[in-house]
């Protein structure tokens, strides 16, 4: 006699080894991988994949009850931890500093990607990516390593400079395509195009009210 396989559900997402979650059989229909949270507004839930983003990405979600337009931030990969002088570690903060902001389309959702100091590495995000400021899309015009934004300091204030990695289809500031190893400072609401995406760029790290 055929056995049925069971796992632990609740709300759809896989707990392990709870005793308050009952077991039901398992399907492949049911969605265990997503993530549930509510609207600030009406309470209506919504379920979304978490590991379909890049970590540190900003979501913006639109309830479909009210149409209430909130944020979420993918928590971040853990950063690398430093040695104190009492020899115990602490993890290191690192500001942001400035943000891009993925314009939805066809390909993908509205995000938005962290700039801190240093080589902030744009693109498509893959399983084992090597951009560290990579968003999820499924654009093919997007290369995995596409533009670069270096972020520095001068005279007390962060200055981001853009290049291409270089890319198969070029970076374009407005109307301007990147030639071959050429670097332009970017302002506040500078229109940024990779492929078919978008992305305007954000000075500093402002919280956008909904």
């Amino acid at each position: 006699m055929a056995r049925h396989r069971t796992r632990l559900f609740y709300i759809g997402r896989y707990r392990k080894k709870d005793p308050v979650y009952r077991y039901r059989r398992q399907s492949p229909l049911t969605p265990y991988n997503m993530k549930r949270l509510r609207c600030p507004k009406c309470d209506e839930p919504i379920l979304f994949d978490e590991t379909q983003y890049a970590p540190g990405s900003a979501l913006v979600f639109e309830c479909p009850a009210c149409r209430k337009q909130f944020r979420l931030r993918i928590k971040p990969a853990a950063e690398p931890t430093v040695p104190t002088a009492d020899g115990e570690e602490e993890e290191e903060e690192r500001e942001v500093l400035g943000s891009m902001l993925v314009v939805e389309n066809a390909f993908h959702l509205k995000q938005e990607i962290p700039l801190y100091e240093g080589e902030n590495v744009i693109g498509r995000h893959v399983p084992g990516t090597k951009a560290n400021a990579a968003f999820k899309t499924v654009d093919p015009s997007v290369d995995t390593t596409h533009c670069v934004i270096s972020v520095s300091t001068a005279k007390g204030k962060p200055v981001f400079t853009l290049r291409d990695a270089p890319s198969n289809t070029g970076t374009f500031i407005g109307d301007h395509l990147l030639r071959l190893k050429e670097r332009v400072t970017l302002e506040d609401g500078d229109i940024v195009t990779i492929g078919a995406t978008t992305l305007i760029f954000r000075y500093g790290n402002e919280e956008e009210g909904m």
